[in-house]
Formats: structure tokens, C-alpha cells, sequence
């Protein structure tokens, strides 16, 4: 396994997206005009969702601390920490580090990014090798982890790439106008998810794959729960695409209740 700094910085990573995702998760309003870069509320919220469930993954995952189980979970985080730096970087002049909450979410990513240099040149030094163990992926796992790959590949290559006012950017499927800046934000958060399940296209361990689903959970149940504390921002009728907002958490989030009531004495074992 890892070494125990790479631990120790999982550990920090997780308890400063604690701090930071509680902070915007419940005082977005306060906090969206004084955040690192323009954002709405809602928008703020979502951003403490996501922190909350890298808070869950990284806790979870630094408390197993078992490569063949943990590292795909470890790959979207250390990935969520580089692309985000490097989306900030990209739009330096746009930031506003004029309050703390601003300087909080650099610090942390900053921290994030350090953890996955360390991992990965922990990863380069020990080569840990591939483990099969366990029951393997049937074939109605393999075509869910294709069909969300695929799905949420293209969200996030989308956000990354689509200009503002282009189709589903404009409030055609989240309910509110995005800039350039939050655009990719967005973007790369869901390509980060999508990379880091590319490994179970080949990898057939199942326990596996559960832990990932169960650590990130977190950004499921708390995107979704921000998106229920902003309903009305959403028109059903007028802008059906919204739809597809709340059905793509719901839609992940649902089924996977089921199975983790199926194998729960898998899910958090050590």
C-alpha cells in the first residue's frame, strides 16, 4: 500500500472538504457573493456538495487504505485536485481572493493536489500489481460501468470544452446561466468521475467497485439534496431538460441503495 504520508494527506483532504463543503452547503447564500469566483447560491451550494462527498471518499478511503480496493477512489481524487487547480489557473484573472471561504477552497485544492503528487510517486516507487480476489463483475455490472463511463464522460468533455449559451448551458438543464469559469469547473468534476471508473472496464473485482460506489455516494446525496433546496429554480415545462439534471443523480443513486442493502457487510469492513 501507500505510504503513510499519502495517508496522512488523504486524512487532511478529507477534513478540509469537511470544513469548506459544510461552510458552502449550508450558508450559500451568504457565501456566493464572496466566493473565489462569480457563482449563484445554488450554484455554491452544489460546489459544498461536492466537497462534502470528496470529505466522505477521502475519510473512507484513507481509513481502509488498501490499494486493490481504494485506488480507483484515490485516482478521482487525486484527478478532481489537478483538474480544478488547473481550471483556477486557467482563469486566474477571473478569482476573488478577497475573503476567506476563497482562500479556504485554494488551500484545500492546493492540499489535494499535494496528496496526489505524493500517491502518485508512492504509486511509481511500489508498482503495486494487480490483485484478483473476491466474486468478479457480472455482465450486467460491466454494461452499467460502460454506459456511466460513457454518460458522464461526456457531461464532463462537454462542460470542458461547450462556451457559454451553448446547448444545455444556458439553463437547459441546470436551471441557471453558467459562466466560461464555472462551466469547466462543472466539467471537469464530472470527467474526473468518469476517468477514475474507467479502471472496471478491465478490472472485474467487485468488492472493489463497491467500495468506490459506497465512497462516492456522498457527491450523489449531497448534489441531489441541493438541487431539492433549489427546486424552484427549475421549470419542468418550460425547460424539460431538467429533468435529466435530477434523473441522472436519482437515476444512479436509487438503484444503488439496493445494492448496498445487498452486500452491506462489504461495503465499510476494513
Amino acid at each position: 500500500m501507500l505510504s503513510q504520508t499519502s495517508r496522512l494527506l488523504t486524512y487532511a483532504c478529507a477534513v478540509l472538504y469537511f470544513v469548506l463543503g459544510g461552510a458552502l452547503f449550508l450558508l450559500p447564500a451568504s457565501l456566493a457573493p464572496v466566493f473565489a469566483w462569480k457563482v449563484t447560491a445554488f450554484m455554491t451550494m452544489t460546489i459544498g456538495g461536492w466537497c462534502l462527498g470528496n470529505a466522505w471518499l477521502a475519510f473512507l478511503s484513507a481509513r481502509r487504505w488498501d490499494w486493490k480496493v481504494v485506488y480507483s477512489t484515490l485516482i478521482y481524487l487525486w484527478l478532481f485536485g489537478i483538474f480544478e487547480i488547473a481550471v483556477l489557473f486557467l482563469f486566474r484573472d477571473k478569482l476573488n481572493l478577497s475573503h476567506p471561504i476563497a482562500w479556504l477552497y485554494l488551500a484545500t485544492l492546493l492540499v489535494n493536489v499535494l496528496t496526489a503528487l505524493v500517491g502518485f510517486v508512492d504509486w511509481l516507487r511500489l508498482r503495486p500489481a494487480r490483485e484478483h480476489f473476491g466474486p468478479q463483475l457480472g455482465t450486467g455490472h460491466n454494461v452499467a460501468v460502460v454506459l456511466f463511463v460513457l454518460f458522464v464522460g461526456f457531461l464532463g468533455f462537454y462542460g470542458m470544452i461547450a462556451q457559454s449559451g451553448a446547448v444545455g448551458t444556458n439553463g437547459g438543464i441546470f436551471p441557471e446561466l453558467m459562466s466560461p469559469f464555472t462551466l469547466r469547473s462543472f466539467g471537469v468534476f464530472y470527467f474526473a468521475i468518469a476517468l477514475a471508473v474507467t479502471p472496471y472496464l478491465r478490472d472485474k473485482n467487485l468488492y472493489a467497485l463497491l467500495h468506490h460506489s459506497i465512497a462516492s455516494y456522498g457527491l450523489i446525496f449531497f448534489i441531489t439534496i441541493a438541487a431539492f433546496a433549489y427546486l424552484n429554480l427549475f421549470d419542468f415545462s418550460a425547460r424539460p431538460g431538467g429533468l435529466l439534471y435530477f434523473g441522472a443523480y436519482l437515476g444512479v443513486g436509487i438503484p444503488l441503495l439496493f445494492v448496498f442493502a445487498k452486500y452491506r457487510g462489504k461495503l465499510l469492513g476494513n
